[in-house]
Parts: C-alpha cells; sequence; structure tokens
C-alpha cells in the first residue's frame, strides 16, 4: 500500500507507520469488525497488525493455495498468504552473465521441486493420521 511507500522517506513516517492501532484500524476499515475479531493476533501481541494485515492482503491477490509469487527480482513461495519460501532472485539479461543467469533459474527450480517434495511427504503424513 501507499503507506508502506512512506515509510521509508524519513524516521518519523517510518515510526508512525509501525503504529500497532494504526494497522488494526486499517485491517478493520478494509475487512471489517468481524474479520478483525476473527484475524486478531492471539496472544494479545503475539504478532503485529501490520503482518496481519500484508497476510490478508496477499489472500486477497493470490488466493489461499500455493503460489509463487515475484516482488521485484525476488521469488517467493506463499501459502495461505505466508511467505514459506525466499526462492532466489532473477537478474536482468543485460546485467547477468548467461551462465549466471541459468545457474540462478535452476537454483529457484530445485528450491521449489524441494519445497513440493516437503509438501508432498507432509500431505502423505496427514493422509496417515487422518486414516
Amino acid at each position: 500500500t501507499e503507506l508502506l511507500v512512506k515509510c521509508i522517506v524519513c524516521r518519523k513516517w517510518s515510526a508512525l507507520s509501525c503504529d500497532d492501532e494504526l494497522w488494526r484500524k486499517l485491517f478493520e476499515d478494509r475487512w471489517g469488525a468481524d474479520a478483525t475479531a476473527f484475524y486478531a493476533p492471539e496472544p494479545e501481541g503475539s504478532k503485529p497488525w501490520k503482518d496481519v494485515f500484508v497476510v490478508q492482503d496477499r489472500c486477497d491477490r493470490y488466493g489461499l493455495g500455493v503460489r509463487i509469487i515475484r516482488e521485484g527480482n525476488d521469488y517467493y513461495l506463499i501459502y495461505q498468504g505466508e511467505i514459506q519460501s525466499y526462492l532466489g532472485t532473477s537478474c536482468d539479461a543485460k546485467d547477468a552473465q548467461p551462465q549466471g543467469a541459468q545457474a540462478d533459474k535452476r537454483q529457484i527450480s530445485d528450491r521449489i521441486l524441494f519445497f513440493l517434495g516437503d509438501l508432498e511427504t507432509a500431505y502423505a503424513d496427514a493422509k496417515r493420521v487422518e486414516a
């Protein structure tokens, strides 16, 4: 949001952008009082409202499933709005050596495959517990 960009302007804006009550109010204005009560950090103060807001915003944009998102040149794997894993970075073709870019892509795809393997293992374990 615009507030996140403004927090880098000066120390005062930065301090204001971390105010927990401000983020709780922004959350309530956007998603309503019922959602605010439901998503309130438990126990009180365990997680800042700013983080709760960011996660809910990601859920709105990307859904609840597993997604790979790009922010700038960085790639992240998210699940239910929470960043689960940093996958790596991509470089602009003009700035990178071809071999380095290929290694970066391979590293990102390897991390995705390892994460998916971990997910499949966890899913199989959960199915055994349910049965």
